[in-house]
């Protein structure tokens, strides 16, 4: 009887962690930052049409197109979601979603929308391409890389825009160990690939949208 009971709270515990790592999928982190920043910040102030078609570029080249090209490569060779978690099938996949991100930098470029905007994709793409570099060698996770990402967006915009995060980090630091712990309980990750996965995604995003790695990145340029 205690066997079963135990049997039961592990399947339990490993759906829980199977669906805490389906809500935030590395695909829908810049769509959520964006509807962070659209809903919480002064941008809320904004026209609804410009939100809605900011949005709908976002969502279509940093979740719609990854998934359906994933799906498609996925169902061509006949390979399991599970197949794809290997590391040396993570490749093509990683390749989808970086040409859908260089898509998606293009028409916000077309449509002119502001660099710091543009930064939460440019700082996405940064990531997966060091996610695809280091998987040659190494496994690391683009789920903590995308909580990481926004944890250090969250810093950088609130020195742009001028206000306290204290809360929001507190937020996503508790999703970031929740997430952590779900990939790890799925067998799908070490402690390890957890940790270096996150600061990856915070380092990119700290050195693309906080304004004074920006500043330097201008003179630099310059």
């Amino acid at each position: 009887m205690v066997e079963e009971q135990h049997i039961v709270a592990d399947r339990s515990l490993i759906r829980t962690a199977r669906v805490i790592s389906a809500i935030f999928t590395p695909f829908s982190i810049p769509f959520l930052a964006f509807l962070i920043l659209f809903l919480f910040s002064y941008l809320r102030i904004m026209p609804i049409q410009y939100k809605l078609i900011v949005l709908g570029v976002v969502y279509c080249f940093t979740i719609l197109m990854p998934t359906l090209t994933i799906f498609l490569f996925r169902k061509i060779n006949g390979f399991s979601p599970e197949d794809l978690g290997e590391r040396k099938r993570r490749f093509m996949p990683f390749l989808l979603t970086i040409t859908s991100y260089v898509f998606c930098l293009v028409m916000m470029h077309r449509l002119n929308i502001p660099w710091y905007m543009t930064g939460i994709i440019l700082a996405a793409l940064i990531m997966m391409v060091i996610c695809i570099v280091v998987n040659l060698k190494w496994k690391l996770s683009e789920h903590m890389a995308g909580v990481g990402a926004i944890v250090g967006g969250l810093v950088s915009f609130s020195a742009l825009f001028g206000y306290n995060p204290v809360w929001w980090l507190c937020l996503f630091i508790l999703i970031a160990g929740v997430l952590g712990t779900a990939r790890i309980i799925l067998q799908h990750h070490t402690l390890g690939e957890v940790l270096v996965g996150f600061a990856v995604g915070l380092i990119c995003s700290l050195l693309v949208l906080h304004p004074l790695s920006n500043i330097l990145f201008r003179i630099f340029l310059f």
